[in-house]
């Protein structure tokens, strides 16, 4: 299967950098239309999102409306206590608005309806009966939210949001129907059980699909030949090397070199073993980890590590003071379906603050392979973060800031109106409307 799927790094660097070179500007392609952007990261999200940069890219020159996923009912007693679960409730009850504008062409959906939990259902006539109404309840939020921004004439931009809005290019029939992989979303447990069946038949009805790497885009195309590459963007705001930075005071006290690594502690994508390997290798480094931690890592044994700092969740605007101070940064990726193919966003975010990067060695992550160390065994990761110690310089600094300066949410947009101005609206008849049973 990986031998079928896997794409050429090549073409992906070329495509890069014609996109960096050369481009139309994304604002001469596609002006004046509506989006409506459907997804599984909500605009409340405390940490980076894709979706969220692609909307705000997208409301430079059109008109978008995103959707955050209705609230279910076992969400809405499980999290009872959170923030945007209040807020949610507030507005299906009708005491709270429920769209927000929040830049100019901008506005917020947050749905006044309630779904079902229904995913402990086996695959069945009743599964995709409640699977079809909570579609329909949602559509038709969406559908009044469009009707009172007058959206006519609209493209519907999925981001991975498979059972959900399934149907909704059915219930909302818009111009034109995207789907946006980012990530592998049937090596999760959850979404494997339905999503096996239902993704690819979501994007094969899909009048095209979008990938944020070579190697998801390749699984697209399994199942619908209008499947584009479309890369990344970095917020290259958010990670201003600017040399006044203040350096954050939980780390003050460290003694370099710092070895970091900022985003969330999950142990389905990183591997704790590894980051064990490191700490017990040098205990001269200090390894620096930013970020929410799931339960296998707040058991390990890396917590009882005296060269091992576990700094906790961080505003997003403050994590570039931290990755400011790392001397050298890391993405210690487990291997397997879930990260195999995805675009590591963080890796930008490293490059663009010149910081030395090594990383688990996937697909992915052949785009960066001049301008990172790429390891394939924990000795590699020992062996390489001390050569990128010892080969730091400010030329190199400067070659990693210009690479990620290419990434950029403008140039991933126009490739994103350039497949959208490839490809027709398919006719109904093309497609089923139910997953195939096999």
């Amino acid at each position: 299967m990986n031998q079928t799927l896997k794409a050429s790094d090549t073409a992906a660097r070329q495509q890069q950098a014609a996109s960096a070179a050369g481009s139309t500007p994304a604002k001469d392609l596609l002006q004046n239309r509506d989006f409506i952007i459907v997804g599984q990261q909500p605009w409340d999200t405390s940490i980076g999102s894709n979706c969220k940069n692609i909307a705000a890219e997208l409301s430079k020159h059109n008109r978008v409306l995103y959707v955050n996923a209705p609230l279910d009912r076992i969400t809405a007693v499980r999290d009872r206590h959170d923030k945007g679960t209040k807020k949610r409730l507030q507005v299906i009850r009708g005491k709270q608005q429920g769209m927000e504008k929040v830049a100019p062409n901008l506005w917020v959906l947050y749905p006044d309806c309630m779904l079902e939990s229904i995913n402990w259902l086996p695959r069945s006539p009743l599964y995709t009966f409640f699977n079809r109404k909570n579609n329909g309840r949602f559509a038709a939020s969406i559908k009044e939210a469009a009707r009172m921004l007058g959206f006519s004439d609209f493209i519907l931009f999925n981001d991975n949001d498979i059972l959900r809005s399934f149907y909704l290019k059915e219930l909302l029939q818009p111009a034109l129907s995207v789907y946006y992989s980012r990530d592998n979303m049937q090596a999760v447990a959850y979404w494997k059980k339905h999503g096996a069946r239902h993704e690819p038949a979501l994007m094969a009805k899909s009048d095209l699909c979008l990938a944020n790497s070579s190697y998801l885009a390749a699984c697209c195309k399994r199942y619908n030949p209008n499947s584009f590459y479309v890369g990344q963007g970095c917020d290259l705001d958010i990670t201003s090397s600017a040399s006044d930075i203040e350096i954050p005071a939980d780390v003050q006290m460290l003694k370099s070199p710092l070895i970091g690594y900022v985003g969330a502690l999950v142990d389905l994508r990183l591997d704790i073993g590894l980051l064990q390997y490191i700490s017990e290798q040098r205990q001269d480094w200090n390894l620096v980890l930013v970020g929410p931690e799931d339960e296998a890592f707040r058991a390990s044994a890396l917590h009882h590590q005296p060269n091992v700092h576990f700094l906790g969740q961080k505003e997003t605007a403050q994590l570039p003071a931290y990755i400011h101070q790392f001397d050298v940064c890391l993405n210690p990726q487990r291997v397997n379906l879930m990260t195999i193919g995805n675009y590591p966003r963080k890796i930008d975010e490293y490059l663009a603050l010149g910081k030395p990067v090594v990383a688990t060695r996937t697909e992915a992550m052949d785009i960066f392979a001049d301008h990172t160390y790429l390891a394939t065994s924990k000795e590699d990761f020992v062996r390489l973060i001390d050569k990128a110690l010892a080969e730091d310089s400010p030329a190199r600094q400067l070659a990693r800031r210009q690479l990620a300066a290419t990434h950029t949410w403008e140039n991933s947009v126009a490739e994103i109106y350039k497949a959208i101005l490839s490809c027709s609206p398919k006719e109904p008849a093309q497609y089923k409307n139910e997953p195939a049973e096999a």
